[in-house]
């Protein structure tokens, strides 16, 4: 059994020695277990993790959760990230709201690690990246681009993965496997907050069809959601109107919640039998557009003065004669996405293949409305088109699986193939007005479109990165208890070079009843093109002084970065341990115990901020960056720190038949610590705090469902850890403390013919909602924004279901 420091575990550490105890009783309840009926218990088969077809998640050498399609469409959410956390207490999705590009596209954290460092498959493919760099520079894949209606079931893998899978394994592979089964169903479904706001409206149709050659389904989603505040007026709002008796500002100036969005999803997915193989093909696609506030902009030549104060280059202008009450910019990201894979395969006794191509793009363009660049004066817009950000993975992948009779309990599983990967990125330009340095500039007054600068066309440009790879992934029943797995993966990347990583698995069936398993991993994720090059320019708030801060990211490339000491980026490094045991029993209780460990190296983090010269600012607005002449600091990525997270995952469903119905049970826990082992994060307190108490250590879901005639009744419970919080200011930190939440959802589902079927939910039933941000109370949001849990109070909806 692996070693584990049970110091970092202190709460859960009276779980810890089941799994010895249980080794050790093994013997014992293996006599026993002869003299019991195997468990008649029907499991799926997984894909995920294994290349051996015929595997069930009990058989399975690694930690597989299987989540069936009702469980991630019956949600109020129109995102499947959503809807995929409230059952997985290891996945975490933030709100972020008013969070520039975040509050709109908000990739999934597994384990407590970075959203890109989570690998997601669809039907076992690569799902290519989102566009948009995110906290710490994380460049994941948008779970929220693929429909819900079109899933058939979402498998887990908790375990390191890149040895089988490539880049980005390291906490674990999420992979969605589109639905198959024959039928037409569409739903149409209502929801809104106990508050009055953030009305939703979703509606789906899917229909699938299944002739002697093969099948084919597809599905379409749509769903409009309006915005949520929970605002109060700003400090600065209210000593604004106390100075200036007769003003009446908008209460409050700016809202803080979910944005007003619009979303469209499609998904194809189908096969026809040649003869000699399969054809098969399928296919995603989304468009959607959200819209928010960003932070309100004080009409005062004191308190704003590169906005608002009047200079000699514009004689008799004044920008409150435009916005008297000030202003708040509204941030808009149109995206669309989509991704398309087709092949040809054989299955056979003896030897399968697999060949594929796929390619899959995400756009996202950004617009800002309500807004000036200060700096021409008069003569500015209001309203700017911001630019273009693109993701495009072209992926040919070739797989082989040979099955090979060497006498032992069944075939030795030999799984090998080759892949080639292209990753583009693209920065397109904006409106020239998003960035021109106007003739105020010399007067001070601010550059860009005020509150998101556009991309200039010097900004804008293209990158790529090429990678092959092989590996060979093999798994062998030893005997009829013992199974052994290992892989072994090269990869080779033009823009950093090679590395191999390696996997070992095992596990050994004590009894039909219970069985222990292990595994040992390296691991890597590659920097991707828009980590290397691309820049960006941000505006916040300090919360003590209200000022507004400008920051901006240079490329690690860039030569003033290179002067200050950024190097070129190199791949994270990661090492995987994990230890535990499976059991299941003949009168319906089933589950899983999993420790684990992930170690890694040269995490991609941010430098330290750096104030630049005048000579400096002026050499980066001759290299197109207009922006920086009102630059605060700036900092670039940077391979930085090291972590060690340690955890443990504890399953357990419990099924049986009760008053002539089908009661099911089911409890998922998971504790999770992740502490900085090595970097300069080591010596920043305030960072260092951040990243190891920013979510909470501890998190568990109850779900009980019982199903009796034409009534179904759910009630989930919900736990969240506490968890600390920081402003983030340009200047200084104020850190709080956020306690443990629990919310209790429940819903009922009535059957009201075969056809038809009506459903009454509400997600966080009993409307709690956590402590106030009190040190953000001033910029007028109520609660964290980085709250690991939906802050917008009780939600209910209906949803009506019909089957054709």
């Amino acid at each position: 059994m692996l070693a584990f420091h049970l110091r970092s575990l202190r709460a859960t550490a009276s779980l810890w020695p089941l799994l010895p105890t249980a080794l050790l009783l093994a013997p014992a309840v293996a006599a026993h277990a002869q003299t019991q009926p195997v468990a008649q218990e029907t499991q799926e088969v997984i894909v995920t993790g294994t290349r051996e077809k015929g595997r069930t998640k009990y058989e399975s050498l690694t930690p597989v959760d299987v989540i069936s399609a009702k469980a991630v469409q019956d949600g109020a959410s129109a995102e499947l990230a959503d809807n995929l956390a409230q059952v997985i207490p290891s996945l975490q999705v933030l709100k972020l709201p008013s969070s520039d590009g975040l509050q709109f596209i908000r990739p999934a954290r597994l384990r407590g690690l970075s959203s890109d460092q989570t690998l997601v498959l669809v039907n076992g493919k690569r799902f290519h990246r989102s566009a948009f760099l995110g906290q710490r520079g994380a460049q994941g894949a948008d779970l929220n681009k693929i429909s819900s209606l079109s899933v058939g079931r979402v498998e887990v893998l908790r375990d390191g993965a890149s040895a089988q899978y490539g880049s980005d394994a390291i906490a674990g592979v999420i992979n969605i496997q589109l639905d198959e089964r024959p039928g037409v169903n569409a739903y149409v479904q209502g929801s809104q907050y106990y508050e009055g706001d953030g009305e939703t409206v979703r509606a789906g149709l899917k229909a699938g069809t299944r002739f002697d050659q093969g099948f084919l389904t597809a599905s379409v989603e749509w769903a409009d959601a309006k915005m949520t505040s929970r605002s109060h007026q700003r400090q600065d709002a209210l000593d604004y109107m106390k100075a200036n008796p007769g003003v009446v500002l908008p209460d409050p100036v700016q809202h803080w919640g979910a944005p007003d969005s619009k979303s469209y999803n499609l998904a194809l997915n189908g096969a026809f039998n040649l003869g000699f193989a399969e054809a098969y093909g399928f296919a995603t696609a989304a468009k959607g557009e959200g819209i928010n506030d960003i932070n309100w902009r004080i009409p005062s030549a004191t308190s704003n003065a590169s906005v608002y104060k009047t200079v000699a280059s514009f004689p008799g202008w004044d920008l409150k004669s435009v916005y008297p009450l000030g202003f708040t910019p509204r941030e808009q990201a149109k995206y669309q996405d989509y991704q398309a894979v087709g092949g040809v395969r054989h299955t056979g006794d003896v030897f399968s293949w697999d060949l594929s191509a796929s390619v899959g793009e995400n756009e996202t363009k950004f617009y800002l409305y309500n807004s000036i660049n200060a700096s021409l004066g008069p003569s500015s817009p209001f309203d700017f088109f911001l630019g273009t950000q693109t993701q495009r993975e072209v992926t040919v992948n070739a797989d082989g699986v040979y099955r090979l009779d060497l006498g032992l309990s069944e075939p030795v599983n030999i799984a090998f193939g080759a892949e080639h990967r292209k990753e583009t990125y693209k920065v397109g330009a904006g409106d020239k007005a998003s960035y021109a340095v106007g003739a105020g500039a010399k007067d001070g007054l601010a550059v860009g479109s005020n509150g998101f600068p556009g991309f200039s066309d010097l900004q804008a440009g293209e990158w790529s990165q090429d990678s092959d790879a092989a590996y060979v992934d093999v798994e062998a029943r030893l005997t009829p208890e013992w199974t052994l797995g290992g892989a072994v993966r090269y990869e080779d990347f033009d823009s950093f070079g090679s590395t191999t990583n390696g996997k070992v698995s095992t596990r050994y069936e004590f009894t039909p009843f219970f069985a222990a398993r292990g595994s040992w991993s390296t691991g890597f994720r590659a920097p991707t093109p828009g980590q290397i090059n691309s820049v960006s320019v941000s505006q916040g708030l300090d919360t003590v002084t209200l000022q507004v801060f400008t920051n901006g990211r240079l490329s690690p490339l860039n030569p003033i970065a290179v002067s200050k000491g950024a190097k070129p980026l190199q791949p994270e490094e990661s090492t995987n341990k994990s230890a535990g045991f499976v059991w299941r029993t003949d009168f319906g209780l089933s589950g899983s115990f999993d420790m684990y460990q992930i170690e890694v190296d040269n995490r991609l983090g941010q430098s330290s901020s750096i104030t630049l010269t005048t000579a400096e600012k002026n050499a980066l607005v001759a290299q197109g960056y207009p922006a920086a002449a009102s630059f605060t600091s700036v900092y670039w990525y940077t391979n930085d720190y090291n972590t060690r997270t340690k955890g443990i995952d504890v399953v357990t469903t419990y099924v049986r038949p009760l008053w002539n119905g089908r009661l099911n049970l089911t409890f998922a826990y998971n504790n999770n610590k992740t502490l900085i082992t090595g970097g300069t994060l080591n010596a920043n307190p305030t960072t260092k705090r951040v990243f190891e108490e920013g979510l909470p250590q501890n998190n568990a879901t109850f779900t009980g469902t019982f199903r009796k005639g034409a009534f179904e009744y759910q009630v989930r419970a919900r736990h969240y850890g506490g968890w600390t919080d920081s402003t983030g200011n340009s200047t200084g930190d104020i850190f709080q403390r956020f306690g443990a939440m629990n919310f209790v959802d429940a819903s009922v589902l009535w059957d009201m013919t075969d056809k038809l079927s009506l459903k009454v939910s509400a997600e966080n039933l009993f409307d709690q909602y956590p402590e106030k941000a009190v040190f953000q109370a001033s910029r007028g949001i109520e609660y964290s924004r980085n709250a690991p849990y939906d802050t917008y109070g009780g939600q209910y909806y209906v949803r009506l279901n019909a089957k054709f």
